[in-house]
Order: C-alpha cells, then sequence, then structure tokens
C-alpha cells in the first residue's frame, strides 16, 4: 500500500475531510461555520492551519468527538491511512460508547402508535366528516 504524503501544515477543512470525518470539504466548511469544530477549545476557521498535537472536538450528528492530530496530510486515502491521521481520546471514546448504550435502550418511537396507519374505511370516514362543523347550529 503506497503511503500518504505528509504535509508540513494543512488547512483544517482539508484535513478533516482528508482524515475522513466529512464526505466533501464543503461539508467540513459547513460544519466549521456552524460553529461544530473547534481546535484547541477555541472556535476555528476553515482556513485555520493545523499542526501535529492539536486538539480537536467535533460533532458528526449526535456523535461528538475529540481528537488529537497526529500527522498531516492534503489527500484523502484509503480509511486505514486516514485512521493514522488521528487518534480518539480515551474520554472520547467512553462517552461514544455510553451514548451508543443509552440509543440502543432507548424504548422505540414507533411502538407509542397504538391503531397505526389508517384503513382505508377510516380514510373514507375522514373525507366525510365535516370539518367546519365547529360552528355553532343555528336553533
Amino acid at each position: 500500500m503506497k503511503a500518504l504524503p505528509l504535509a508540513e501544515e494543512v488547512r483544517l477543512d482539508k484535513w478533516l475531510w482528508a482524515a475522513r470525518f466529512y464526505k466533501t470539504r464543503a461539508l467540513a466548511v459547513e460544519e466549521i461555520g456552524k460553529g461544530r469544530v473547534s481546535v484547541n477549545g477555541q472556535p476555528a476557521k476553515p482556513s485555520r492551519e493545523l499542526k501535529p498535537g492539536d486538539v480537536l472536538q467535533l460533532r458528526q450528528g449526535v456523535v461528538e468527538r475529540e481528537v488529537v492530530v497526529r500527522a498531516l496530510s492534503h489527500v484523502r486515502g484509503p480509511a486505514p491511512q486516514a485512521q493514522a491521521l488521528y487518534e480518539e481520546t480515551a474520554e472520547s471514546l467512553l462517552k461514544r460508547e455510553q451514548a451508543a448504550e443509552s440509543r440502543r435502550l432507548a424504548p422505540e418511537p414507533a411502538s407509542t402508535i397504538v391503531q397505526g396507519r389508517p384503513t382505508k374505511q377510516d380514510r373514507r370516514r375522514l373525507a366525510d366528516w365535516n370539518r367546519w362543523s365547529a360552528e355553532a347550529e343555528p336553533d
């Protein structure tokens, strides 16, 4: 397997894309703009230059991660090489596992539906219903 070329400095949005946190650079820029990515505890801009040892806090949907930058790359490569660019902190791994377990044990939202979808007969009854019947009836 060919090694990825390493860089001396790389933009935050490009690194997030190369490390496979986001599918495109545009998505990375959008998430950074929404404040979902911070570097060393400070809000960041897409053009921020990263260096090894920086700590990134980022959110992907409901998943929050904290990673330490281990290497820099301008090129998006295969997943194993992308995973070599960072190391997730132990606290972050523990929080993600706990969040996944709580989501797994949460009740199924669909189980609260008792009747389910209306049948054809129910829809016909609804169509005949006079939705303007809330008016006061004349005496």
